[in-house]
């Protein structure tokens, strides 16, 4: 008989309103190593995932995230992912590609803990010349093309867990404070630093029930 999961999920936010700001990972239990690079290579086998994620539908310019991700061992202890996050809202594209490393090491018979690495790119795109705005100063020099950047970026975490049992997670998946420019080298906004913290346990109500609560929280210093 197929076990039934029942899943509870608590979100905690604490986010400034300065910088550029993550997109928002509302189902990240099931692409952790998009926050956490640790957790690549902690299931058995090959996952995959794709998620896609609306707010304010049937607004145009409202935010959407788009997210891929992967991850498997790689032997014993090393494990390798891959994410690709599309965040968009109004003129404003950001995509963010990255490849996870992960190691981890027995702390006793039956927990582990693994530390992450990821590296990648941010494309940044401000389509100001694609209709997306209204304009009240057509002639600002500021509207006069569109702004394209890219800028590397790396993160680390850690992942302490029993498997099936509970996990702990913290990480921050992007540690390098970029800031983005415009074509005359004016400051336009900088990237925020998040710290990210998760954990899950899981409760055998019976035999074909189980109980998954998680807990969320999210940092951002001011850019």
């Amino acid at each position: 008989m197929k076990r039934v999961f029942i899943i509870l999920i608590f979100c905690l936010f604490a986010i400034s309103s300065h910088g550029q700001q993550d997109p928002q990972y509302t189902q990240y239990m099931y692409n952790m190593n998009v926050i956490n690079p640790a957790y690549a290579g902690t299931t058995e086998g090959l996952a995959l995932g794709v998620l896609y994620r609306s707010q304010w539908a049937g607004l145009d310019g409202g935010p959407t995230t788009f997210t891929f991700a992967g991850h498997a061992p790689v032997g014993e202890r090393v494990g390798l992912g891959i994410s690709i996050i599309g965040d968009e809202i109004g003129p404003v594209k950001e995509t963010n590609a990255y490849i996870d490393f992960s190691y981890t090491i027995p702390v006793t018979a039956e927990t582990k803990l693994a530390f992450g690495l990821k590296g990648g790119l941010t494309f940044h795109d401000i389509g100001i010349q694609e209709g997306t705005i209204d304009l009240i100063d057509l002639g600002d020099p500021f509207f006069a093309q569109n702004i394209n950047e890219t800028t590397p970026n790396i993160g680390a975490g850690v992942y302490f867990y029993k498997p099936n049992r509970y996990y702990i997670s913290v990480s921050m998946p992007n540690i390098l404070d970029a800031v983005h420019l415009d074509s005359n080298g004016n400051k336009i906004g900088s990237e925020t630093q998040h710290v990210f913290a998760a954990a899950g346990y899981v409760f055998d109500l019976s035999e074909n029930f189980k109980l998954k609560p998680h807990g969320f929280l999210k940092y951002a210093s001011e850019a």
